[in-house]
């Protein structure tokens, strides 16, 4: 079955907009979605294995949302099958005091992957053009100079992320955006089931519901950064994710389709091996 996918022109800005959250791009039912799923995550599997057997690309994926849009779930369900030698995971939270004292991007800098790597970013500088937007009193946390501090100091963030993820695309580096994109009813209804079961508990946040009223500044300043951000090198997906049965199914066949253009393939032993290999053969047989 051929999946919708939600892909982000470069300066549209009407994205958000345009889709629907509770979209679930013509899969019928949880149960269709559940198959798609599991082939999804097998091919992926198998993708994983060659990109890390090859050693010549890396795979950096960045998952952004609002809170409770089922970042983590998404990444938990959708790597079920990769092969944890070849796979780290970054999350990032609230900046440290090291993380202030240097740029924006610092921190994600030095967890970029090395090649035959699958590296997920759960949040990432991308929180430097969003939530700073969004509590602009923020910028003074790094302590930089304040001429610095301007009104197009927005524009020069992604322009500095433009060129950034450029540079890494041409040092091999694959790089897709997932924003998931969740209603602010189905936002509120996660919310309410981490205080309705106690294993979830740890979950909460009080944060968590101070930010929801901001929610159109939230809305505004993610729209213009993916309109913004998203170009050929380095895409940008909206995830209809009010259904994570959906969100699930379209990463993984994003991810899958991303990893097959790359024509990945074993790496061809050299003349030395082969002997080795032979001799190995003799071996084993005389035991």
């Amino acid at each position: 079955m051929k999946i919708k996918r939600y892909r982000v022109d470069f300066e549209d800005t009407s994205v958000l907009k345009d889709i629907d959250p509770d979209d679930t791009g013509g899969i019928p039912d949880k149960a269709a979605a559940l198959e798609l799923l599991q082939a999804g995550v097998d091919r992926l599997g198998k993708l994983q294995e060659l990109l890390y057997a090859s050693d010549r690309y890396s795979l950096l994926l960045i998952f952004q949302g609002m809170d409770a849009a089922g970042k983590d779930s998404a990444i938990k369900h959708v790597l079920s099958g990769v092969n944890p030698q070849g796979t780290v995971v970054h999350a990032f939270k609230r900046p440290s005091e090291e993380d202030l004292a240097h740029d924006f991007m610092w921190r994600a800098v030095e967890k970029l992957p090395a090649r035959g790597q699958l590296c997920i970013f759960n949040r990432s500088y991308y929180e430097d053009v969003v939530v700073v937007r969004v509590h602009p009193e923020l910028l003074h946390a790094r302590r930089g100079p304040e001429q610095l501090i301007t009104p197009r100091i927005w524009e020069h963030r992604y322009e500095a992320i433009n060129a950034f993820e450029k540079h890494l695309t041409r040092s091999g580096t694959v790089i897709r955006k997932f924003y998931m994109h969740v209603s602010r009813e189905e936002q509120a209804q996660r919310l309410l089931a981490r205080l309705d079961d106690p294993a979830k508990y740890w979950k909460f946040n009080l944060g968590d519901i101070v930010e929801r009223g901001h929610w159109k500044d939230y809305r505004r300043a993610w729209r213009d950064a993916l309109a913004a951000t998203s170009s050929s090198e380095a895409p940008w997906y909206v995830i209809p994710s009010d259904h994570k049965w959906f969100a699930r199914v379209l990463i993984a066949d994003i991810i899958v389709k991303t990893l097959e253009d790359l024509d990945l393939s074993l790496p061809e032993p050299e003349p030395g091996k082969l002997k080795d290999l032979e001799k190995a053969r003799r071996i084993l047989k005389r035991a």
